[in-house]
C-alpha cells in the first residue's frame, strides 16, 4: 500500500508545544484541549505582525526539534515500512522548515523516510534556494494513496475527493466539528489506526464508496 502521513499532531505533538510557545513569547495561555480552532491567530488572539513572529519562531529548528513525538507513531511507522508499505510523510509545513524537520526525524527514528512538502494552505513560502520543492495541492490530489492519516480540517476536506482512499481522521480538539466524508473513519490514536489491519494492507480499499474497511 502507499500510504501518506502528515506529521504535526499526527507523528508529533505540535500544538502541545505551540501552547507554550504562545504563552512563553505573548502571555498567552490557551490549554491544549481548547485548541478548538485550526486557526492559530485567532486561537491566540495575535496581531498580524505577533503571528508572524510567531510563526518565524514555531518553524526554527530548535523549536522543532524539541517536539515530542505522537505516542505510537514512530513504532507504527517503521512496522508499516518494515512489512512492505510505502509510508510517505505529508506535510504542510513550508519547504523552509526542512532543516528542523529532517532533524527531528532523524532524532525519532524517522529519517529514512521519504518527506513531501505540500501547499496545503495556500500560505506565501520564503525563497529558499536550498529548500524542497513545495507541491501544489492540486498536483497531490492527482497522486493516489491507499491510506491518508491527517488531521486538520482544511486537509481533510480537500482529500475528500480521494474516493478510493481510506483517510483516517486523527481525532484533535481541532477537528472535532468536522464531519467526515464517506472515505474517512476518525482514530483515536496509533493502536487505533492499527486496529484496521494496515500492517496486513486489508484496510484497503474502501468499500463501495461508504467509509468502512475490508477486515
Amino acid at each position: 500500500m502507499r500510504i501518506y502521513c502528515d506529521i504535526d499532531d499526527v507523528l508529533s505533538e505540535t500544538a502541545v508545544s505551540l501552547c507554550e510557545l504562545a504563552e512563553r513569547m505573548f502571555g498567552k495561555r490557551v490549554a491544549y484541549a481548547d485548541v478548538r480552532d485550526f486557526n492559530l491567530q485567532r486561537t491566540f488572539e495575535l496581531t498580524d505582525e505577533e503571528m508572524r513572529r510567531y510563526m518565524e519562531a514555531a518553524h526554527a529548528p530548535e523549536h522543532l526539534t524539541a517536539y515530542a513525538p505522537t505516542p505510537g507513531a514512530v513504532a507504527a511507522l517503521r512496522q508499516l515500512k518494515a512489512a512492505g508499505h510505502e509510508v510517505e510523510i505529508v506535510t504542510g509545513r513550508p519547504s523552509t522548515a526542512w532543516r528542523g524537520t529532517q532533524a527531528w526525524l532523524e532524532k525519532v527514528g524517522l529519517g529514512d523516510f521519504a518527506v513531501t512538502y505540500v501547499d496545503k494552505y495556500g500560505r506565501p513560502c520564503p525563497p529558499d534556494s536550498n529548500a524542497p520543492r513545495m507541491v501544489p495541492l492540486a498536483e497531490l490530489l492527482a497522486r493516489h494513496y491507499d491510506v491518508a492519516i491527517d488531521d486538520s480540517p482544511i486537509a481533510l476536506k480537500s482529500l475528500e475527493v480521494w474516493h478510493t482512499t481510506c483517510v483516517f481522521v486523527f481525532d484533535r480538539p481541532w477537528n472535532a466539528a468536522y464531519r467526515p466524508a464517506a472515505n474517512m473513519t476518525r482514530v483515536k490514536d496509533w493502536a487505533d489506526i492499527l486496529a484496521h489491519r494496515l500492517i496486513s494492507g486489508a484496510a484497503c480499499p474502501v468499500l463501495y464508496g461508504c467509509g468502512k474497511f475490508l477486515i
